[in-house]
């Protein structure tokens, strides 16, 4: 366009020459404002990659600890029913030993009755 404009008359020549300096001017400032903007578009992609990537670790690290947590909880949910268990062990043995403390009290009992008669 531009060796088109020089080699016409004069008068157009000056015309043409302007409008073409102020349509290259236009399009270097439009460039210039697509490169800004692509890269600012190619930052908050990368921003966007960056988040999601993060929230999936998030996600996982999350589904990881739930993971544990449902398996501490249910460790601690059947020590309880062992220690439950043993307490009731326990109790039934004690009653036991009890019962035959007594059983030995009453036959040393009747042992020294015999003894004195």
């Amino acid at each position: 366009m531009d060796l088109e404009a020089r080699s016409l008359q004069p008068n157009v020549k000056a015309v043409l020459l302007a409008k073409l300096r102020e349509y290259k001017s236009d399009l270097n400032n439009l460039k210039s404002e697509h490169k800004r903007l692509a890269s600012a578009n190619s930052n908050q992609a990368a921003r966007d990659d960056l988040l999601e990537s993060g929230m999936a670790d998030a996600m996982s690290v999350s589904a990881n600890q739930r993971g544990r947590l449902m398996m501490s909880t249910e460790r601690l949910n059947e020590s309880s029913d062992r220690i439950k268990e043993s307490r009731r062990t326990m109790l039934e043995t004690e009653e036991l030993g009890v019962s035959i403390l007594q059983d030995l009290h009453q036959q040393r009992q009747s042992l020294l009755h015999a003894n004195d008669t």
